[in-house]
């Protein structure tokens, strides 16, 4: 019945073991080792040939506050802000690192003019075979573009920190033309932009000059023309239309004023005609009340009319002092009549004179309003002639404060940075770093080293331990076969002595503890065992002589049968005659088992090995022949182990398995791959060989103390003592 592996628990499934990891970094430790120094050696051999660069730095301040030294214009934005940004510093790192800045320090150094750059080296090797006239000069375009290049490709700016210093780092091969690259590029930006700041501004002076002249000049024509177009249309000042229409404004009050008055006079006269004309006798004419002169002459009326009436009554009509107070009275109201006739004749007077100066006052505001018409016509034009004027005076001014100012800045200019520290000539290389590239060799050579010892491992194909047998096979596991010169102190000897001459030994227990576990791989007794392999030298015949001499040094009853027909393992193993019967012979019942079967003298096993003469006849052990013998031998024996051939390549081997009671499968520690035992049990018939389990076959054990993590043997060295 085959067996099947038990399923391993979820925890020891799904965690990581670190242990098993440090197992497997032990088990490919020297490959580790080996990228390891591969790595470092590499590392300084690329050190000792690199060219040593020397690194010069020179380090330059942003004025955060310069000295307002003239006034600030409200349009000058020639100066920094009080206090840069960090937008402001990286501009200034970008300045460092441009190509403009690159050319002025090779015109300054006159870089292009160097023998780098000037000359070709002559070729050598093959391409100089080839073309014997490569070396020469270069055209002086090239090399000031060769320079540039230079020089952008080993020159940085940075910012030191959050603070507004700058470094200017330089490298070169020559620890001079490093420090005086990096004086260079700080000596351009900090007086370099005090020269353009100058020259900006002499080139400012001389356009606003020129400019200048030429705004005075259409200043002065604009206003010449506003003048002329006043004096052409009348317009004296530029308060003209204000004026006129004040005095159309007056001219409309005194006509209306002068309309009511002549409008009054006409009624006052209208009135008195016709109070007249109504019999009235003026006296209750409205100007005659007021008049002093009738109100006096109303009083003499009175009082000659009261005179009158005294002297009639006294005297009666006849008497010459009435007919004289008769006569006073008429005097008195012809007088009275005549200052009414006067009276009426003013108030005629004084209506013509309103009338009169009503018609004059209309006369003269039809006069204004006429001029004020045309005036209106005309101030369009005036106004945009003024508007014209008043711009080009503006701007006339405006540039003359510009002026100015620049002129009083004229040799106030300042430099927007400082420098803090001239770059020295550097007295160590930069680099190469000898001790950062070992770091980064060893840093390397580990990770290295380490990746390709897990990638190793996880493509090695080999048997290790008992838990790769049951995991990645899925059969028991039955134990191990150390290899006998890692546990065997004396000298050399062969495996299946050393069962014999040391039978306390690790190699010794380790077939009484397969013997143990076949017991517990079976549900019955199992008395006909099958040794095989997936393929050849994995141990098996040797196993099988081991596994059958242990057995009978426990007092069973064993018979060791060859069944290898073409190798002849265990039959090489024993000392016969080249004539003597063996196991084919049996079958085709030519010889007996009493004449076929040896006797090992030292364990009292009894082998069946392969006759040397016999012809090759795999039927004869895979028939019914085999079949008989087999029990034949079940009567004789208490255990009977078969020597089986290879599986993968020998057919016959299959079948021979298929008689046993139980198969044991050898691999080959370390060396038999996993995918050819696969294959060796996908061969085997499921439902006629029952596996009992896999036995790992010339296991070292002090190797596998060191990184069989989960496997009986990691802890040999803690029971190596219980062993002879």
């Amino acid at each position: 019945m085959p067996y099947v592996a038990p399923t391993p628990p979820r925890s020891q499934t799904d965690r990581i073991d670190l242990r098993a990891l440090a197992a497997i970094f032990r088990r490919r430790v020297g490959i580790f080792l080996t990228v390891l120094v591969a790595v470092i050696v590499t590392a300084l051999v690329l050190t000792t040939l690199q060219v040593p660069r020397y690194t010069a730095t020179a380090s330059i301040a942003l004025d955060v506050k310069q000295d307002q030294i003239t006034p600030v214009g409200q349009t000058d934005r020639s100066l920094p802000s009080t206090v840069p940004s960090d937008a402001y510093v990286d501009t200034q790192i970008s300045v460092i690192g441009s190509q403009t800045m690159a050319m002025k320090v090779v015109d300054r150094l006159g870089l292009d003019h160097r023998r780098q750059f000037t000359r070709r080296e002559p070729a050598t090797g093959l391409r100089g075979w080839l073309s014997p006239d490569a070396g020469g000069p270069i055209e002086p375009a090239v090399a000031r573009a060769a320079a540039l290049r230079y020089l952008l490709g080993n020159v940085t700016g940075r910012r030191v920190g959050e603070t507004y210093a700058l470094d200017i780092v330089a490298e070169s091969e020559d620890p001079r033309e490093a420090a005086d690259i990096a004086n260079a590029y700080a000596i351009e930006y900090t007086q370099g932009a005090l020269r353009e700041h100058r020259a900006a501004n002499e080139r400012n002076l001389r356009f606003l000059s020129g400019r200048l002249r030429e705004v005075q000049a259409d200043a002065q024509a604009a206003t010449n023309a506003v003048q002329r177009y006043r004096n052409s249309n009348g317009l004296l000042t530029s308060t003209t239309a204000s004026l006129n229409e004040q005095e159309i404004s007056s001219y409309n009050q005194a006509v209306a004023s002068a309309q009511a008055q002549s409008a009054e006079d006409e009624a006052r006269l209208a009135t008195a005609r016709t109070q007249l004309r109504g019999g009235s006798t003026g006296g209750d004419i409205g100007e005659a009340l007021g008049a002093p002169v009738i109100s006096n002459m109303r009083g003499t009326q009175s009082a000659t009319a009261t005179r009158l009436a005294e002297l009639t009554t006294r005297y009666g009509s006849a008497h010459p002092e009435v007919r004289q107070a008769r006569s006073q009275l008429a005097e008195v109201n012809g007088q009275i009549q005549a200052e009414i006739g006067r009276i009426i004749s003013n108030l005629d007077a004084k209506r013509r004179v309103s009338a009169q100066r009503l018609s004059s006052l209309r006369s003269s505001l039809g006069s204004a309003q006429g001029g004020l018409a045309v005036r209106n016509e005309a101030l369009p034009g005036l106004n945009d002639l003024e508007k014209r004027a008043a711009t080009s005076e503006a701007l006339y001014e405006s540039y003359l404060n510009r002026y100015k100012e620049l002129s009083a800045r004229e040799g106030t200019e300042q430099a927007d940075a400082s420098v803090l520290t001239p770059a020295l000539t550097p007295t160590r290389a930069s680099s190469p770093n000898v001790l950062l590239n070992l770091i980064l060799g060893i840093v390397l050579g580990i990770g290295l080293g380490i990746a390709v010892a897990f990638v190793t491992e996880m493509g090695f194909a080999g048997i290790t331990t008992g838990d790769d047998i049951e995991q990645r096979l899925g059969v028991r596991y039955l134990g191990s076969i150390p290899l006998l010169g890692s546990v065997m102190r004396r000298g050399k000897q062969p495996p299946v002595m050393a069962i014999l001459n040391d039978p306390r030994s690790a190699f010794a227990e380790s077939f009484r503890s397969l013997r143990a576990s076949l017991q517990f791989a079976q549900a019955g007794p199992a008395r006909v065992i099958a040794v095989a392999s997936a393929l050849p030298q994995e141990g098996k015949t040797t196993t099988a002589i081991c596994l059958g001499r242990s057995m009978a040094m426990a007092g069973e009853r064993v018979v060791l049968v060859d069944c290898d027909l073409r190798q002849h393992g265990v039959s090489r193993f024993l000392r016969r005659e080249h004539d003597a019967p063996g196991l084919t012979e049996v079958l085709r019942g030519e010889a007996t088992l009493e004449q076929a079967i040896i006797v090992d003298e030292s364990t009292s096993m009894a082998v069946l090995p392969v006759s040397t003469r016999g012809d090759l006849d795999a039927e004869l052990v895979t028939g019914e022949q085999m079949d008989r013998l087999l029990d034949d031998l079940r009567s004789l024996y208490d255990v009977i182990v078969i020597d089986t051939a290879p599986v993968l390549p020998i057919a016959d081997a299959r079948l021979v398995l298929g008689k046993a009671d139980t198969t044991v499968f050898v691999v080959r520690w370390r060396k038999t791959p996993d995918h050819a035992i696969r294959a060796a049990f996908r061969m085997l018939p499921a439902s006629h060989v029952a596996l009992a389990g896999v036995v790992l076959t010339r296991v070292d054990m002090r190797k596998q103390a060191r990184f069989g993590y989960g496997d009986e043997t990691f802890y040999y060295p803690a029971y190596k003592n219980y062993y002879a």
